[in-house]
């Protein structure tokens, strides 16, 4: 059998799209965190919430970073 060709899941025409939209909801997600963490008291916090915001708007900062390098044309 022959080999096929390794086919890019994304088109690059939607890389900066995605890296606009990624890093949006990236920094929204933040600063629903900030916002969280300041106007909750000690006691009523939770653990989870904070770890899930904080996992999500990772996740979405780090795509977008990548998606934003590569429409640059930075391929890492």
């Amino acid at each position: 059998m022959a080999p096929k060709p390794i086919s890019i899941p994304v088109p690059d025409a939607s890389y900066s799209t995605l890296a606009v939209f990624m890093l949006t909801f990236g920094l929204v997600v933040t600063a629903s965190f900030f916002v969280y963490e300041a106007t909750s008291s000690r006691r009523n916090r939770s653990l989870a919430k904070e770890l899930i915001a904080g996992a999500v708007a990772s996740i979405f900062l780090g795509f977008g970073s990548l998606f934003l390098l590569l429409s640059a044309g930075v391929y890492v």
